[in-house]
């Protein structure tokens, strides 16, 4: 099977055997059957006596794609090089690129802080980490979560999270996390001093804004802004507790602009406890 063989827009998802690749293989299957997506499944094999047990696992994968959804439209690729270069290419016309957070053979040694982030710092459409299941309750359980910056990937990120929200059924929790140091917490240095409600208030208004648009497109959808002191990442790592989907720009404001993937992008790809979107502008 060869790249040009994958249909345009497939929902792409790497696959290599493990317990996390399964879970990557499911969420996928699951995402391309709700959005009326093809599914692709990409297996990576360097070495040319490694064929047949890739073959044997990719011809498992699409049984265990068919037990989540029977009539989905599946293709299948063998690609003679490693993962993230295999999957950087099929993202250049795909939907959507899925994978496990940890895996083994074609993927060894997947961490978030190899395969998973470099897809998600590189890739040309959005990125899905599949984590290990966390913990099941949270403030946002069942619901899609968003990271809401004002940036120009949060925007893209809120498209993609609505989206989300609405081919699963599920409500949507915008989350905007601000901070600033008071003159308490300053170190005895002089501070600017805030009111923080006004601060709070300001920083809902600007979240609003960016919701507007969307809330317009999917007037059906159950949508709730959270406005949180504390730093963005922890912060969206505590609302993900339970939930469907975390969803984040790949750089939001406040980062280097070098940087193809921003400090919040990575640590919710760290820690989230649910799987992880990461989007990015196009040709951003």
């Amino acid at each position: 099977m060869t790249a040009a063989s994958m249909p345009a827009a497939a929902v792409v998802v790497g696959v290599d055997g493990s317990h996390d690749g399964v879970r990557a293989l499911q969420w996928a299957a699951a995402d391309a059957a709700r959005r009326h997506r093809p599914l692709h499944l990409v297996q990576a094999c360097e070495r040319q006596d490694a064929v047949p047990a890739a073959e044997r696992i990719i011809s498992r994968a699409v049984v265990d794609a068919r037990d989540v959804a029977a009539d989905l439209r599946i293709t299948t690729e063998i690609v003679a090089e490693r993962p993230v270069p295999a999957l950087l290419n099929a993202a250049r016309h795909a939907s959507l690129v899925v994978v496990g957070s940890r895996g083994f053979g074609g993927f060894a040694a997947l961490l978030v802080g190899s395969t998973g982030l470099q897809l998600a710092a590189h890739a040309e459409c959005p990125v899905v980490v599949v984590r290990r299941p966390g913990d099941a309750d949270g403030p946002e359980a069942g619901r899609v979560v968003v990271g809401v910056d004002g940036s120009h990937d949060a925007g893209h990120a809120l498209g993609f999270a609505f989206e989300q929200a609405a081919f699963r059924g599920a409500g949507l929790t915008a989350v905007h996390a601000y901070w600033f140091s008071s003159a308490a917490e300053a170190g005895g240095i002089a501070a600017v001093v805030y009111d923080e409600d006004e601060v709070r208030e300001e920083q809902r208004r600007m979240a609003a804004e960016s919701l507007a648009g969307w809330r317009e497109r999917y007037p059906e959808a159950d949508v709730r802004l959270n406005i949180v002191r504390g730093p963005a990442g922890g912060v969206l790592t505590d609302a993900s507790g339970g939930a469907e989907l975390l969803v984040v720009g790949a750089r939001g404001h406040g980062g280097f602009p070098g940087l193809r993937l921003g400090s919040v992008s990575q640590a919710v790809l760290h820690h989230a406890r649910c799987p992880v979107a990461v989007v990015r502008s196009p040709h951003g």
